[in-house]
């Protein structure tokens, strides 16, 4: 039943307790997914409706460790992926955090059920999630977007959260666009056209 309330807070954005218990509220948020998923809404938590939870883009938790940026005007309707990115991402964060240099700001990642998104490439399938770079004034989630030729940036700390972001995801990392040429000849990044102010990170699964 704990297992239940997590999904349907990290599908729905929804604040149950995670109690065990299968109180109205839960059952209304299961009848609530369900007709948005187009399934039978009888609140019953069978095979169907655990499938459609499992497959069901996740939404990222903007607490402690994490901001929500929004620099192509596409707002938090963009910021869907699915349950492994998103849980990698925050366990990188989480780590970032222990460095006392703020939260690392997220910006574009997808559409609650993929899609095309303004401005973008690619963020189709939930497997790609941007982030900004760290400043030397730990300010990157309320001060002004930077690049890395900016007087601002810090690139120790932005590789300390590519490292993190690789540690957390180890063999699930495609590929991080930023276009730091140190970080470039270190290994951690890649070069990608109009990736000067922000890091693309690209999962596998």
């Amino acid at each position: 039943m704990k297992a239940l309330q997590v999904e349907l807070n990290g599908m729905r954005r929804l604040n149950l307790p995670v109690d065990g218990v299968f109180g109205t509220a839960v059952r209304d948020a299961v009848v609530a997914f369900q007709s948005h998923a187009g399934i039978g809404a009888d609140g019953i938590v069978g095979p169907i409706t655990w499938r459609n939870l499992a497959w069901h883009y996740d939404y990222p938790d903007f607490g402690a460790n994490l901001c929500d940026q929004d620099p192509d005007g596409n707002g938090t309707a963009a910021n869907w992926a699915t349950s492994a990115a998103v849980a990698q991402l925050e366990q990188a964060a989480r780590s970032f955090a222990s460095t006392s240099q703020g939260k690392v700001p997220y910006g574009d990642a997808g559409f609650e059920h993929g899609g095309d998104i303004p401005g973008h490439g690619s963020h189709e399938v939930g497997l790609d999630i941007d982030i900004w770079p760290i400043r030397t004034d730990n300010a990157q989630c309320t001060a002004g977007r930077i690049t890395w030729e900016s007087s601002t940036y810090d690139r120790a700390a932005t590789r300390q959260l590519v490292q993190a972001i690789r540690a957390a995801a180890p063999g699930h990392v495609r590929i991080i666009f930023f276009n730091d040429p140190v970080l470039i000849n270190e290994g951690l990044t890649a070069e990608w056209p109009a990736h000067d102010n922000h890091l693309h990170v690209r999962f596998c699964e």
